[in-house]
């Protein structure tokens, strides 16, 4: 049983489409998680279905939306470091790293979730799992977490090989479908697909519909 789940990830959503499956479990199995979320999401493209946001509104909707989200899930402490969207590539990645090592060194992950730097297709993405990644190796090999890094570019198969983790949650399905619906103002497109997949026969191409029974990850090798 895992002691403490560090989750650190860019933007609200980045949660839930990607492993609120597997945080809901955690903390169902009573894992305390904390997570990283280092921008509110303010540059992100999508304003609603139809459009309910606007570029001035959106941060304070998104940061809602979080909060409903991560509620949704069970995550309890969330740090929201403050960054600008899409400018994480940018930042001074010493003091991003310093900011990181120092929660580390505050809650003693035995887990990490991030994104795998390089495969997780957003420069955001890579970025924040880059400065992760090297604020884990700077602690003593034996303090270091795990860490399952989450990557969805075209080519990670190819080049990472099948992903390690392949978790089950159709049990907390639900519960990822609660947090995913919170994040209203960028997931109205996927909820609209997930319904139309569930109204015909499933497939192993269903690839919506999948979101809500499996998680995939590498364990990174340091």
């Amino acid at each position: 049983m895992e002691q403490h789940v560090l989750v650190v990830f860019p933007h609200p959503d980045d949660e839930t489409f990607g492993c609120g499956g597997t945080i809901a479990q955690f903390v169902k199995s009573g894992v305390p998680v904390t997570y990283i979320c280092a921008t509110l999401g303010q540059m992100g493209r999508n304003m609603g279905k139809p459009f309910f946001a606007t570029r001035e509104s959106l941060p304070n909707i998104r940061e809602a939306e979080l909060d409903e989200a991560c509620q949704a899930i069970g995550i309890k402490r969330v740090i929201k470091l403050g960054l600008r969207d899409k400018t994480i590539e940018f930042e001074d990645p010493e003091l991003l790293i310093d900011r990181i090592e120092q929660i580390l060194q505050e809650i003693r992950p035995s887990l990490v979730l991030t994104h795998y730097p390089g495969f997780a297709v957003h420069p955001d993405h890579n970025a924040l799992g880059e400065v992760t990644i090297r604020a884990i190796a700077r602690l003593p090999v034996q303090e270091r977490p795990v860490v399952y890094a989450h990557a969805f570019a075209r080519d990670c198969q190819e080049v990472l090989g099948p992903p390690d983790i392949v978790n089950d949650i159709s049990s907390v399905s639900e519960l990822k479908l609660a947090a995913v619906r919170a994040h209203r103002s960028q997931s109205q497109m996927f909820l609209s697909k997930i319904a139309s997949e569930k109204r015909k026969k499933q497939s192993s191409k269903n690839q919506f519909s999948h979101m809500l029974q499996r998680e995939s990850f590498w364990t990174y090798r340091f």
